[in-house]
């Protein structure tokens, strides 16, 4: 018999025991806050948009299929969804956590150092092994927002390129996100 800690997110998001969850949660909880920190700047925002994307993740987690996304694929889906959820109103939707009887605890300092030293080492760690045009152009155009036809002018490439070169860090990224789930 395996201990929830052995398991595969696959199993886990599939198991009954309680623990399960926990141990998912405990895999993924860092990456997340580093996901929401680099977006919104905001130490609290990003503790109370990755309590409220795990509550999401508690209800929806009988509606993960295997083999369709790997499970760390699938809970970023659900924290883009919080993330584009919260720019659109201008606040963390609590309606999960209402739902889950979860409160909202304050975000020390040093919570909130921590927040931002993880959305810098998370992006670090997973960009760290592209290849030097795809992590250029992963960064240019995902984490600065800058538009295809503007990196293509500036590489000196045609815009397919870039596209390409975002295409093909993205889906390695995406890789490795479910090879450490």
């Amino acid at each position: 018999m395996h201990t929830a800690a052995q398991l595969s997110d696959e199993e886990l998001l599939r198991s009954d025991d309680p623990e399960a969850f926990g141990v998912f949660y405990d895999r993924h909880v860092k990456t997340l806050l580093g996901y929401f920190a680099r977006r919104t700047g905001n130490p609290e925002v990003a503790a109370d948009l990755t309590a409220e994307t795990f509550a999401s993740a508690i209800v929806a987690r009988r509606r993960f299929r295997p083999g369709v996304a790997p499970p760390a694929a699938w809970l970023f889906t659900i924290a883009s969804r919080r993330l584009a959820d919260y720019h659109r109103h201008g606040h963390v939707e609590q309606r999960m956590r209402r739902t889950l009887e979860m409160e909202r605890r304050p975000v020390s300092a040093d919570d909130a150092d921590m927040i931002r030293l993880l959305g810098d080492d998370a992006m670090g760690t997973l960009l760290a092994d592209l290849p030097a045009d795809q992590r250029d152009a992963v960064v240019a155009h995902v984490v600065e927002a800058r538009g295809y036809p503007e990196l293509a002018g500036e590489l000196h490439v045609t815009e397919a390129t870039v596209r390409q070169r975002v295409s093909r860090g993205l889906g390695t990224l995406r890789r490795r996100m479910g090879e450490r789930g």
